[in-house]
């Protein structure tokens, strides 16, 4: 039997583990952002970075995200691996034309002459009191778009590893990083490396329903499943990880397994990630479903700061243990 070894990290260290070995391992990767720099990272996740590896490889920019988001792009159609981080999702709104009318259609529009191999890492989610500032889910507006990639960075192993596989990747990627997930430790492989971005992950296997979900939500899933399992209810959790392109492949071999599918999202739920995976589920298996699909997602308000209204204003572990409970009831 294999002995494999592990150590325990948080997120926050995973996500800086994997950004340290992509600066070290390709010299035309370097970081880009509002205080990455002499600050260490909003986020701390760049912490020392620059002492490290210097001013060309680290760069604190002014706060204009179209500008620097746009000087991402240039430096990526001159041959260069730029990593952008935009602080936290909401300022990514001000680089949208940067985004979605030039680094995701330049492929196209060029006849699929230019490529475009810049990563955009955004923090993402609800929680920490960021009140509706600083908390959102933008994931669903992203991947509504062609010609990006977007990932959702859900465990602490895609923290480590995602990063690497989108630096390989020669079209625009957009990270989703998630601030309530920076203090939680979790255990990796010691030699934790690259992952796949291209497919969903079934995280935990299952034979009475499905969870499909993302981001907070896929944890949150996961400690549910194993309370449902006390009153033996034995839940599938898939964790998406790719929003776009959809895994179609393994949402509908999870459907055919379990016939029973519940859908967790913190985003809110009008027009969102979830209403594209029950289309989904309509359109190839719905003879499969022995109940109808439901979904869990944000209440569609602007996210408040006090902690008890900005909990009650997403998805927790209770309310999907209580979601399950009644779709098996009323099976």
């Amino acid at each position: 039997m294999t002995d494999t070894k592990t150590v325990k990290i948080t997120y926050r260290e995973a996500l800086k583990q994997g950004l340290r070995e992509a600066l070290i391992n390709n010299q035309k990767v370097f970081l880009m952002g509002e205080d990455v720099g002499r600050y260490g990272g909003a986020f701390a996740v760049s912490k020392g970075f620059l002492q490290e590896f210097g001013t060309d490889r680290i760069m604190d920019v002014p706060l204009s995200e179209s500008g620097f988001v746009g000087a991402g792009i240039g430096a990526a159609l001159g041959g260069m691996r730029p990593i952008v981080e935009v602080m936290t999702v909401n300022f990514s709104l001000l680089a949208l034309d940067q985004i979605i009318n030039n680094a995701a259609t330049l492929l196209h529009m060029s006849g699929g002459q230019i490529n475009v191999p810049v990563v955009i890492r955004m923090n993402s989610g609800i929680g920490n009191q960021l009140a509706a500032q600083h908390s959102h889910s933008w994931e669903p507006f992203y991947a509504h778009v062609p010609g990006l990639k977007v990932l959702s960075v859900g465990t602490h192993e895609d923290a480590r590893g995602m990063l690497a596989t989108a630096l390989e990747f020669l079209d625009p990627v957009i990270i989703f990083e998630y601030t309530s997930l920076l203090n939680i430790e979790s255990e990796i492989p010691f030699d934790a490396g690259a992952m796949d971005i291209d497919k969903a992950k079934v995280r935990r296997q299952g034979k009475d329903l499905s969870i499909i979900t993302y981001g907070p939500g896929v944890y949150k899933a996961l400690a549910a499943a194993e309370e449902l399992m006390l009153s033996g209810i034995d839940v599938e959790v898939i964790d998406l990880r790719v929003l776009n392109p959809i895994d179609n492949t393994t949402i509908m071999n999870s459907v055919i397994k379990t016939h029973r599918v519940l859908i967790v999202e913190e985003a809110w739920r009008s027009v969102s990630v979830s209403s594209e995976i029950i289309s989904r589920i309509m359109e190839g298996a719905f003879f499969d479903l022995d109940v109808p699909v439901r979904r869990l997602c944000g209440i569609e308000v602007p996210i408040p700061y006090a902690k008890h209204l900005e909990d009650a204003s997403i998805p927790q572990k209770e309310d999907i243990v209580e979601s399950v409970h009644n779709m098996m009831q009323h099976d």
